[in-house]
């Protein structure tokens, strides 16, 4: 059933004040966290699979087109920085290669074979989960590399916005969150795309805790890559040792990382 492509709600939106274009935007915007909320089942499956192929040397894919391709490549980029996993560990994809990135490249989406040969080039193999990302279900890169995929006993997942979709017929975990009718009729960069990034979100963050990323609350891997993450180590360490800003802040240039730093503590 495709619903992301079903006609607005509203009409005449170029007679709209612009106060009520943004109510409007945000009363179809709220409306996207509940419909994630119906799938966490879903969700949890296909974490529990990530995690279980990550603790066992694989990695985590993400490909997709257009805006859920970049949707993919900004969470997989924000990995390594946040929780201190090498590159590498989770990778984005994006039909039309990197230059798609900031500028559409036209029909790079329909080419069917092309997503699981950039897979390839990655040494893909059967400890890796490939997770598809397709708002509409149908953009062929991204069901052709599925499809591939379990054909080489490849675990896949997907996130899509409609039901029944061919990208979720060749997924192994399928998560459909339904989240109707664009504002905009069809521009599911909108309310699907939300919905794509809250459950990537959710997918690497609960990966990244059950993985050993994260102690407590707090990222204790992060990369000290400026003065504002160097800031929220050494208060990590304050708050954890009661030591004084000075000494926890010199521990942790020491060592590195949170996670070193209070080891290095707790020897002493």
């Amino acid at each position: 059933m495709n619903t992301t492509e079903s006609a607005s709600h509203y009409r005449h939106l170029e007679k709209m004040s612009t106060g009520e274009l943004l109510t409007n935007i945000n009363k179809e915007d709220a409306k996207v966290a509940a419909a994630v909320e119906k799938v966490i089942p879903q969700i949890e499956k296909l974490v529990d699979a990530i995690a279980d192929k990550m603790l066992a040397g694989g990695r985590l894919f993400y490909i997709g087109a257009g805006t859920s391709g970049r949707l993919g490549i900004v969470d997989a980029s924000e990995c390594p920085p946040t929780y201190g996993v090498p590159q590498g560990l989770v990778i984005g994809l994006i039909a039309g290669g990197d230059s798609a990135i900031r500028q559409a490249v036209e029909f790079a989406e329909d080419d069917r074979e092309q997503g699981f040969t950039d897979l390839q080039l990655h040494n893909l193999t059967a400890k890796d989960v490939v997770v598809g990302i397709a708002a509409s279900g149908r953009t062929p890169y991204v069901a052709g590399a599925l499809e591939r995929c379990r054909s080489h006993n490849i675990i896949t997942g997907c996130i899509t916005c409609n039901t029944g979709s061919e990208v979720a017929k060749h997924a192994d975990f399928a998560i459909e969150v339904i989240t109707g009718a664009e504002f905009v009729t069809g521009s599911t960069r909108m309310k699907a795309g939300t919905a794509q990034k809250l459950v990537l979100n959710m997918i690497s963050t609960a990966v990244m805790i059950k993985i050993g990323r994260v102690h407590d609350n707090k990222m204790v891997h992060m990369h000290l890559s400026n003065n504002k993450l160097i800031e929220r180590g050494t208060k990590m360490i304050m708050d954890a040792t009661g030591l004084t800003y000075e000494e926890s802040n010199r521990i942790l240039l020491a060592e590195g990382s949170v996670k070193k730093a209070l080891e290095k503590i707790m020897q002493r």
